[in-house]
């Protein structure tokens, strides 16, 4: 049995839960900000509240499309290719800049929930990465004969000038 399509799901989910508590967190900083109305270094507070909002949003949905793209990869059970792909590998590395950074802001408890997803997201990325034979290689077995019977002609020998 494999385990590339639980671990897809699993990545899914995790993302998915993620991409809706980075937006309802950013999105509850907002509205603390904006009813302490209170400047940090002269700056606007409404300013504040507004830019914490869009990044709630801008970090929900980057976080929820990568979530998709894990999603695909769990319903299709084929590699992410491409941009899902990139999405994915770009959500692993910034999962292992927030548990890096997290352990110093928050606490070890913070930095083992960033890793463990950093982990999956690899483990995701390197369970579909596995290159299956080559056809060539498969059609050669040790009696001269390919796959389907038909004998197959040795390589030929290296020449040298």
């Amino acid at each position: 049995m494999s385990v590339r399509r639980p671990v897809a799901w699993a990545v899914a989910v995790v993302l998915f839960v993620e991409a809706v508590g980075v937006a309802a967190l950013n999105w509850f900083l907002a509205v603390v900000v904006d009813r302490q109305d209170m400047s940090l270094a002269g700056l606007d507070p409404d300013m504040m509240s507004l830019s914490s909002k869009i990044g709630g949003v801008v970090f929900g949905l980057y976080f929820g499309l990568c979530a998709l793209v894990a999603l695909l990869v769990a319903v299709r059970d084929r590699a992410p290719a491409g941009l899902g792909r990139v999405l994915l590998i770009s959500a692993a590395v910034v999962h292992g800049l927030l548990g890096a950074f997290s352990w110093g802001l928050v606490g070890p408890g913070a930095f083992v929930v960033m890793i463990a997803v950093l982990g999956l997201i690899v483990l995701l990325l390197m369970t579909y990465d596995a290159r299956e034979a080559p056809v060539a290689a498969a059609q050669r077995p040790e009696d001269g004969q390919g796959g389907d019977g038909s004998p197959v002609s040795p390589p030929p020998a290296p020449t040298t000038p």
